[in-house]
């Protein structure tokens, strides 16, 4: 049965499952980021090679599966765009953990999904929902829990930056949204991260802040960071984008810190709490509720 064949409902559920496992590869980045720092591989070629190496894989996967091809100029253009307010709103994200605390710096970043609402209801005409509401309500509280957050260490400029990150991601969520009505989704994915690769690679060269990672423990981290914290999610994320409205995936997103946290336990070796547990439950039932939601069983159909 081809996809155009399928049963909407079948489809918002692959969706979802696309958009948890992207936001469970997603909530791998703060650790490769976190392991970067400990060997010494700077921010500015951590994150150039994350996008040139991520690009060069999804590229690669496409052509091998027979489903790379080329956008139209115009679908082109849009996704280079939206590729480089990618790398922006990377940016920003990352120059305002240089002010304020990871766990404040999350708490701010996530609160993404209210905006993608918004955008999505005034530009994309989605409907209200009082369940979709509730499920944000939720999905947000859990990550206000679970990240936490220091309130005696707060830097306006700080917060002014995740800020602008949180809002450079929602534009990004529902412009992908937008441009999937005609665009296919393998190939826009795989145009998105050139752009961004490419945004990177100008700053980086011009900068003249970039080097060629050393070692093997700094290959390791880009080739790790570049397939699994952003070939893959960006493929999958994309692809939900096509199956399911970009509030419903704005939410499912919210999973991303409950992973992070619970590799942070498992891999880095830190202490799990009761606030991860009850932030985890909460945002689990926003997953849930908003998977319930049958008021965009048609998106992407």
């Amino acid at each position: 049965m081809s996809r155009q064949q399928l049963p909407a409902v079948d489809r918002r559920t692959v969706g979802v499952a696309m958009g948890l496992a992207s936001a469970a590869c997603f909530g791998t980045l703060a650790i490769f980021g976190k392991i970067a720092e400990d060997i010494g591989l700077a921010t500015t070629t951590l994150l150039t090679s994350r996008f040139l190496v991520g690009a060069l894989l999804l590229w690669l996967g496409l052509a091998v599966t027979g489903r790379a091809s080329l956008l139209d100029r115009r679908e082109r253009r849009l996704a280079l765009a939206l590729g480089v307010l990618y790398a922006l709103f990377t940016g920003f994200y990352f120059w305002g953990l240089l002010f304020i605390p990871a766990g404040l710096t999350g708490l701010v970043f996530y609160t993404y999904p209210v905006y993608v609402y918004v955008l999505a209801v005034w530009l994309l005409d989605e409907s209200l929902s009082a369940r979709k509401l509730g499920a944000l309500a939720l999905a947000l509280g859990g990550v206000a829990i679970i990240v936490g957050g220091d309130p005696d260490a707060v830097d306006l400029v700080g917060v002014g930056l995740v800020l602008l990150a949180a809002l450079g991601l929602a534009g990004y969520v529902v412009g992908s949204r937008a441009a999937l009505a005609t665009a296919d989704s393998d190939a826009f994915s795989g145009t998105v991260l050139v752009g961004t690769a490419s945004a990177f690679l100008l700053f980086g060269g011009g900068s003249g802040r970039l080097a060629l990672p050393s070692g093997v423990d700094q290959w390791l981290v880009v080739l790790g960071i570049g397939a699994i914290g952003t070939a893959i999610p960006m493929f999958l994320y994309i692809a939900a984008l096509d199956r399911i409205q970009a509030s419903h995936a704005s939410v499912l997103g919210t999973a991303e810190p409950l992973v992070t946290v619970v590799l942070g336990v498992v891999v880095l070796g830190e202490s799990p709490s009761w606030l991860l547990l009850v932030g985890g439950a909460l945002v689990l039932a926003g997953v849930l509720v908003i998977q319930r939601d049958t008021s965009g069983s048609n998106a992407g159909s």
